[in-house]
């Protein structure tokens, strides 16, 4: 697979088989994701990597804590404040378009509810890597994480892998602490599940279109 060809099929996978990743696979793609650039290769990113009893006891906890609706604990604003126009029609959009793939209507709350917390399963996913950086990090440095996230998603395609960034875990940050040791110093960022996708569900098939070029890069002297 090509990079273009990784590109093309990546897409964020909410259901995952019940199928293990080779340990060796995943960190060849960790190591190899080092390459991501960063300003003044300062390198911010900060993962762990959690399968098997580790990831259970974290999903345990969680789906304790939101059966007993308790409190959320996000450490950042997940979306900005006044999001509006076409971002919000994006984000809202495809939301809807996964509801309706998945035959849930919008006045089923208990099922929209029940979609929610398949994030906290990584829906299903046998592998997350949960991301943080020190805090005294500022937006150029959570650029350079996102760049390593593309780079290491992109690698797992190139291994027939697929994957979900989840900033949603976010919402969760003192459970997640409770159970993995993270830095006081660190602000956590997201989870990425990693896996195998399942082909037949609805939920990974879906449209998820993209702004026309036209709409976002505006070219001058071409």
């Amino acid at each position: 697979m090509n990079v273009s060809e990784a590109v093309a099929s990546r897409r964020s996978i909410r259901a995952f088989l019940d199928k293990p990743v080779d340990p060796a696979v995943l960190r060849g793609v960790l190591e190899a994701a080092q390459r991501a650039p960063s300003g003044g290769n300062v390198q911010p990113w900060n993962a762990v990597a959690l399968t098997g009893e580790p990831l259970a006891r974290l999903v345990a906890a969680i789906a304790g804590s939101i059966a007993a609706r308790a409190q959320r604990s996000a450490e950042y604003d997940i979306y900005p404040q006044g999001l509006d126009g076409a971002y919000e029609e994006r984000r809202v959009g495809v939301g809807e378009a996964m509801y309706e793939a998945l035959g849930i209507a919008r006045d089923d709350k208990r099922g929209r509810f029940a979609q929610f917390a398949e994030n906290f399963r990584g829906f299903g996913a046998p592998v997350l890597l949960l991301v943080h950086t020190p805090r005294y990090m500022g937006p150029p440095q959570w650029s350079d994480i996102g760049m390593w996230l593309q780079t290491v998603m992109l690698l797992l395609r190139g291994e027939g892998l697929d994957s979900c960034p989840q900033e949603s875990w976010a919402m969760y940050t003192r459970q997640i602490r409770e159970t993995v040791a993270i830095p006081d110093d660190h602000i956590f960022f997201c989870g990425l599940a990693i896996g195998h996708g399942d082909p037949a569900a609805p939920v990974n098939g879906f449209d998820v279109p993209r702004a026309p070029l036209s709409e976002v890069v505006r070219f001058e002297g071409f």
